[in-house]
């Protein structure tokens, strides 16, 4: 493909729309878990509310004939692995909106989702891939890809992310 075909600079756009989008992906769960905004998490089960944002995923959504049910289980309920599980939503989400930080963005992301992809196991529908795993795929899609829409440019002039090459 010719790099000044119109193709070319929109294929690049709409990988940004997408970047974007999974971004959003992963805010509103950081938003709907904080404040129990009423779709997913009920107000009263909110994280600002007293509530844990893995407990009930950890607890009901692990599937029972999941080879890893015991630990899964035993995940929920501890505060560290709330502030994690919320840190890495907000992070991923606004690392892809933003669209900076985006190969610690893939990292921290493919291992949530792995892990959540792994809850599951083993699936219903499809035995090997589900959304998980295409989430996981993108992340680093977006973050090895070139970076439309995004701050990418103040980003990498800032003397922090200059001496860390990771954080690009």
């Amino acid at each position: 493909m010719v790099k000044n075909h119109p193709t070319y600079k929109n294929a690049w756009y709409a990988l940004a729309i997408a970047r974007i989008m999974l971004g959003f992906v992963f805010l509103w769960a950081f938003l709907d878990k904080t404040f129990g905004l009423g779709l997913s998490t009920p107000a009263e089960r909110a994280w600002l509310s007293g509530g844990s944002p893995t407990t009930g995923f950890l607890k009901q959504g692990v599937n029972p004939d999941s080879p890893l049910v015991g630990f899964f289980q035993g995940l929920a309920g501890h505060v560290w692995v709330d502030w994690l599980f919320m840190l890495g939503l907000l992070g991923i989400g606004l690392a892809l909106i933003l669209g900076v930080g985006l190969r610690i963005a893939a990292v921290s992301g493919t291992l949530l989702l792995v892990l959540m992809w792994a809850a599951e196991n083993p699936l219903e529908t499809n035995p090997l891939v589900d959304d998980h795993l295409v989430y996981a795929a993108m992340l680093w899609v977006f973050a090895l890809s070139r970076r439309e829409w995004s701050l990418t440019n103040w980003w990498l002039k800032q003397k922090f992310v200059k001496k860390n090459s990771w954080l690009w």
